[in-house]
């Protein structure tokens, strides 16, 4: 049976996330339409990350079989038909051997946070940054994001709900950098717990804006606590930018 690797570019404001539900619009459910209307089959794919509502993605990447070896070119052409009206992008499409899998094959996940940082709200990026008005301190920011850097537990940065055996985590990559008026979070990791790198990114705010000092991080991150998390940034600022295998 024919397996492919997708890469999908998507906009999350109008989805409940990417897993599939019986009664909501996600991601998944999207993408698996489209298919079934291409080619009639009916498949339930895998993906590297699924992300939260109002997530979005620009390197978000999948795997399915299909029952015909299709041309990767084809698939790739009728699913973005098939999309036409959904804000979602097939951008990659390449036929890879029937053990791959877009989950647990992946050995690394990238994120991106941005934050846009001036007085004025987004208009063109309305639903796609955190607008924050009061000025940050970009290089606190940075410093106070190594502690996070490399094996910890990250109890303090993990959902209630989170389902992860072990809030133990890699953390290979925080940085902390400004680009222009947008204040951009980049972390790097095999894994996250859900919604670590919201919990970060917005206990790492409040350095930025001086309400933290920088070693405060750090504490927060020993205390192995959720109560010692700064508050949750919230999902439209966030991308899954990159899946490295």
């Amino acid at each position: 049976m024919p397996r492919y690797r997708l890469t999908l570019e998507y906009d999350g404001s109008g989805y409940n996330g990417f897993q599939a539900q019986t009664d909501q619009p996600t991601v998944q459910g999207a993408v698996e339409t489209a298919i079934t209307a291409f080619c009639g089959e009916t498949v339930r794919l895998a993906a590297a990350g699924r992300t939260d509502t109002g997530v979005h993605a620009t390197g978000q990447v999948i795997s399915l079989d299909l029952d015909k070896d299709w041309p990767a070119q084809t698939v790739m052409n009728a699913l973005n038909a098939h999309l036409v009206g959904e804000r979602i992008s097939v951008l990659d499409c390449v036929g890879v051997d029937g053990d791959w899998h877009a989950r647990f094959s992946a050995t690394g996940r990238r994120y991106l946070y941005r934050i846009l940082n001036r007085p004025g709200p987004p208009a063109l990026d309305h639903g796609r940054v955190w607008h924050m008005r009061k000025p940050l301190d970009a290089d606190a920011m940075q410093s106070a994001a190594q502690s996070l850097v490399g094996l910890h537990d990250f109890t303090t940065f993990r959902d209630v709900n989170c389902q992860s055996k072990s809030p133990e985590k890699t953390l290979d990559v925080a940085r902390v950098f400004r680009v222009g008026d947008e204040v951009h979070l980049v972390f790097e990791a095999r894994s996250f717990l859900h919604r670590q790198v919201r919990s970060m990114t917005g206990t790492l705010t409040e350095v930025g804006l001086g309400r933290w000092k920088v070693e405060d991080v750090a504490e927060a991150l020993a205390a192995r606590d959720r109560a010692a998390c700064g508050p949750v940034a919230p999902s439209h600022g966030l991308y899954l930018t990159g899946v490295v295998y």
